[in-house]
């Protein structure tokens, strides 16, 4: 089984090193909506192999802005409870939803790789009972954290499953992520080194 996704991986990843620029943009956005971290990988093409790459988006998700960091946050979205979810389910996850966004004012996000099916709900809700006792700025760090995560399991999973650099719509990543604006141009600054999933939508920060 190795054998054979070697190969595609490879190609998946050649095509992301020779992509046009705005188009390896997209397809990272649909990862994490942040301009500056798609700009940054794009930039630094090309990737000797798909481990550099991930420590990329590591590195360049540890050094998002605050502004980043917003911009990422309002692309996240919930998406559909198993058709199964008694009623309850979603009455307490709307409360508990209710309560993070009137304390931060932005989406909650964990990342949920590895995590059981049947054991999702109950770790989002217990995550987000022990994540309201943060102060905003602690907050905000570990919601960096997890997007952080959440986009190296999406890239992960684009260039491994999909064998695809274009943005796909009909996977686990949420599928309502805005098209790529203009790419702001680079910023200088020092980097510090920075996918089941279950997210809550925020309104507007």
């Amino acid at each position: 089984m190795q054998t054979r996704a070697t190969p595609a991986t490879s190609s998946s990843l050649e095509r992301f090193n020779t992509a046009p620029a705005d188009e390896a943009a997209l397809t990272l956005l649909t990862c994490l909506n942040s301009r500056h971290w798609a700009h940054r990988l794009t930039s630094h093409r090309p990737y000797p192999d798909l481990p550099s790459l991930l420590a990329a988006a590591d590195e360049a998700a540890y050094d998002l802005s605050s502004d980043d960091l917003t911009e990422a946050l309002t692309a996240e979205s919930l998406p559909p409870l198993p058709e199964d979810t008694y009623a309850a389910a979603h009455t307490a996850l709307n409360a508990a939803t209710a309560a993070y966004e009137s304390r931060f004012g932005h989406a909650f996000v964990i990342c949920l790789d590895g995590m059981p099916a049947n054991e999702a709900l109950d770790h989002v809700l217990a995550g987000i009972r022990s994540r309201l006792a943060n102060d905003p700025d602690e907050e905000r760090q570990v919601a960096a954290d997890e997007l952080r995560r959440l986009a190296r399991g999406r890239l992960a999973d684009t260039l491994r499953t999909r064998g695809t650099v274009r943005p796909a719509t009909d996977g686990p990543h949420p599928a309502n992520r805005p098209k790529a604006p203009p790419l702001d141009p680079p910023r200088s600054h020092p980097t510090a080194p920075l996918s089941a999933t279950l997210i809550t939508q925020a309104g507007p920060p």
